[in-house]
């Protein structure tokens, strides 16, 4: 039996994973077990829930591999200073320090957190070192059910790659392309993302959420940012970007191309210039992500694209590549960000570096992406009771049958069941649940439950054989990574009056026989549900759908803004207890918010970070 270890961290979403003769077992992000969003800390608790989960003790794993090179990311880091001096000493002051003391020498440093685990742990050499954009590329690919297909990576930047093109075929992955730092694409929408007043690396998904309230009026004075050629590939112009060398990501020649200063999130409010500035960005980024798609497909001739790297992430561009009909087949990473480099780095070492065979599954080898903790129905008592919580426990058919009535009356429901996902989505494992056809279950899930902006959208989930009756849509989308439009006999079309409405105004007029996942300009990002990913995820929608004819779900990650999904009972009871959620279903567990000792309650309002 030999495994691997991989590991991700010190930038942002730390994460391990353990790969047994080539199998992925588990993986987990660091923040779920700290509760601290996008951790870059050293996956101490990861790593341990994986070993746990392999029955392993560290010492018995036969490699552990890190999913970058941190002497090529320091090189990237001095020729970039050396290039812009002297601009950029400050931030570079701020950065030596770290570097010398830790980065630099991080065998050494991952060595020395890698003893704690198990003092019997006695040497390094058995610690590799992936590149970035190779273990994104190795992370879409090696589990892809494809023989041979294209891989292109977008993120902001690994050592020196921001974009990669590689092609992958059985056992082998080789990257053939790249664009280079500072000319990134990741780094672009972050740009965005920051001047609209969002968190960089965190809210990027706000700034497509709030694309469609827009209009794309920005899009020829972002391309005098970006000059874009016509296979896709782009370069940057420094001048209006501060992220090469300096603590921000714009500058005053940036703010003054657009009008306004980058918006303040604690005094200033979103306003259409902001909404029109989200769908500029979006449209540049999906015409760069549709002639790049387009380029390789006809350079290569390969049929399959996987994608990966926190770009991939952009579920409306992944969409639009799709209704393009560019490429037959699209398969993407559900941990398409920092946090699946670790399982890439496990996977390249296994089959790049070890040179062992591939078996490809004609679904995926993801297991619906629930790699994470579980939890026994004993267990789950257990912390329940230790924790003061009131509980019914029930047959299956009865917790199906019930959680499908409570649905149908408009109740949301926390939803805890078998195994936590990998990546950002919850996709049943950890979820809020609620009605779709209900008017009110967007803004009440946001505003009462998510504690968060009222235009963010929800995604809908569905089961897969009733996919194309709803939506414009016809291969599945398990991970909730594509966009689709609402079917034409669904939607509920505006009045003149309605249609002349700007920005925010739009939210609340119903658009669907779906309106809760029903975004304004008619699409949805959709999750397609099957029996052997996630049986009692389905029996529940199957069950919803019997009783009122529609085989769709409200489907949104079980926290709060600025949370992590919840990892434990524990950490889903006090979600439960700070919100307004009506019940939780855990395991068997049902759990009425009105049977629970008011003592129990929790201000959710003030409790993470915004985000």
């Amino acid at each position: 039996m030999k495994s691997i270890l991989g590991i991700s961290a010190f930038y942002h979403d730390s994460a391990a994973c353990i790969l047994i003769n080539g199998k992925i077992i588990a993986a987990a992000q660091e923040e779920r077990f700290t509760r601290k969003k996008h951790d870059p800390r050293y996956p101490h608790n990861a790593i341990e829930f994986v070993l746990k989960y392999a029955n392993l003790k560290l010492s018995e794993v036969d490699k552990v591999v890190f999913f970058e090179k941190p002497f090529l990311k320091f090189e990237r880091l001095l020729e970039t200073y050396v290039g812009f001096a002297p601009k950029g000493f400050v931030s570079f002051a701020k950065a030596m320090p770290l570097w010398i003391k830790e980065k630099l020498f991080q065998k050494n440093l991952l060595f020395n957190k890698l003893k704690k685990h198990d003092q019997n742990y006695k040497s390094d050499k058995n610690i590799f070192f992936s590149d970035h954009h190779l273990s994104h590329a190795a992370s879409a690919f090696f589990p892809s059910p494809f023989k041979e297909a294209i891989v292109l990576t977008a993120d902001g930047v690994g050592e020196w790659a921001t974009t990669t093109v590689a092609i992958g075929k059985n056992d082998n992955l080789e990257i053939k392309k790249e664009i280079h730092f500072p000319h990134s694409l990741g780094l672009l929408y972050s740009a965005f993302t920051y001047y609209t007043g969002f968190k960089v690396n965190s809210g990027e998904y706000k700034l497509m959420g709030l694309a469609p309230y827009g209009n794309p009026i920005y899009e020829e004075k972002i391309k005098q940012l970006v000059d874009i050629k016509d296979d896709g590939t782009f370069r940057l112009d420094q001048n209006y970007f501060n992220y090469a060398t300096g603590l921000t990501m714009t500058n005053n020649n940036f703010n003054n191309l657009f009008g306004q200063k980058p918006r303040n999130p604690k005094n200033e409010k979103i306003t259409q210039f902001h909404m029109d500035i989200a769908a500029s960005i979006q449209k540049v980024t999906e015409e760069i992500m549709i002639r790049l798609a387009k380029s390789i497909r006809s350079e290569y001739g390969i049929k399959n694209l996987c994608l990966a790297g926190g770009v991939a992430l952009n579920c409306v561009a992944n969409g639009k590549i799709l209704e393009e009909k560019i490429f037959d087949n699209i398969w993407i990473q559900p941990a398409a960000g920092d946090a699946g480099g670790s399982l890439g780095a496990a996977l390249a070492l296994w089959h790049i570096e070890l040179g062992k065979k591939r078996l490809i599954n004609s679904n995926d080898d993801m297991k619906g992406s629930y790699l994470g903790t579980e939890f026994s129905q004993d267990e789950i008592e257990s912390e329940l009771k230790s924790i003061g919580a009131h509980f019914e426990t029930i047959s299956y058919e009865e917790l199906i049958n019930k959680t499908a009535d409570l649905l149908s009356e408009e109740k949301a429901i926390g939803w805890f069941q078998g195994r936590m996902e990998f990546g950002p989505r919850a996709l049943g494992g950890r979820s809020i649940l609620g009605d779709p056809r209900s008017d009110n279950m967007q803004k009440n899930l946001n505003l009462k439950v998510k504690y968060r902006e009222s235009f963010r959208p929800f995604a809908p989930s569905v089961l897969r054989e009733d996919l194309s009756e709803w939506f414009d849509m016809k291969v599945d989308s398990p991970y909730m990574l594509l966009v689709a439009n609402i079917n034409s006999d669904k939607k509920i079309q505006m009045t003149d009056k309605q249609k002349n409405l700007f920005g925010i105004e739009k939210l609340n007029i119903k658009r669907s026989e779906i309106p809760a996942v029903t975004h304004v300009d008619y699409s949805a990002r959709v999750q397609t549900v099957t029996e052997n990913t996630n049986k009692r995820y389905y029996d529940l929608i199957a069950k919803f759908k019997e009783k009122t004819g529609c085989p769709v779900l409200v489907n949104t990650s079980f926290n709060v803004r600025g949370e992590p999904i919840v990892n434990t009972p524990t950490d889903a009871f006090n979600c439960f207890m700070g919100t307004e959620l009506d019940y939780l279903i855990i395991g068997d567990c049902i759990l009425d918010k009105l049977k629970q000792d008011s003592y129990l309650k929790k201000d959710y309002t003030q409790e993470f970070e915004l985000d």
